[in-house]
């Protein structure tokens, strides 16, 4: 199989590329943390659309890094820092949002199964949030091209290709992850309909969560 890839699709280590990637897909971040919000507050649709949010945002980072964003945010740090800021902000306002709302949540003495998705707005679009979230982080362009190039062949005619076959394992190993996570997230829903409180805990959980990922992105280096 590895001597297929390499001699068919340009792929050096097909392997280790697969097992690093499942890896770092289990790692948690702000797009699998808001899936599993979304679906435990709203639903497996909600959570899926979620999910198509965070897929296409991934597939726009993969291609604008193989056509060397990542590059230009490197030679433009002015660039790369209002990026930067423009994504911790962003994550931030999101994490203040869902801790505002699991305080209402907590304090609110009207129906729980009204009070059960206070903490996300009704009229918000999951896949659009999903979308701004998965793309306003520039470290995961540079991730993408310092993670792909290390398994295409310089010397493979079409590299393109190369990066088409990384990508869709990529997305792959994230769209069983994120499955699992909606319907792990879905099966709480009917706890945090019945138990107002535990939905607030959870939403403000993910809520300082979502303010530390945008502390983390703010204070990000070029590396």
């Amino acid at each position: 199989m590895n001597a297929f890839m390499h001699a068919n699709l340009g792929i050096t280590d097909f392997w280790t590329f697969v097992l690093g990637t499942i890896f770092i897909v289990l790692l948690p971040g702000p797009n699998s943390m808001y899936v599993l919000s979304v679906a435990a507050q709203r639903g497996v649709r909600a959570g899926y659309k979620g999910a198509c949010g965070v897929f296409l945002g991934d597939a726009i980072l993969m291609v604008l890094s193989a056509a060397g964003v990542a590059s230009l945010l490197k030679a433009s740090p002015g660039l790369f820092h209002v990026v930067k800021y423009v994504g911790a902000a962003y994550l931030a306002w999101i994490g203040f949002q869902m801790l505002r709302g699991a305080v209402r949540n907590w304090s609110a003495q009207a129906d729980v199964a009204t009070n059960a998705v206070a903490s996300l707005d009704r009229a918000s679009n999951p896949f659009s949030k999903a979308l701004f979230i998965s793309l306003l982080n520039p470290k995961a362009i540079l991730f993408f091209i310092s993670f792909f190039i290390q398994f295409v062949d310089p010397q493979f005619v079409v590299p393109a290709l190369s990066f088409v076959a990384l990508g869709l394992v990529c997305q792959i190993c994230s769209f069983a992850y994120l499955t699992t996570i909606i319907f792990v997230g879905a099966r709480l829903a009917d706890a945090f309909r019945r138990r107002r409180r535990l939905s607030a805990g959870m939403s403000s959980g993910v809520g300082a969560m979502f303010i530390g990922f945008g502390a983390k992105l703010a204070t990000a280096t070029l590396g």
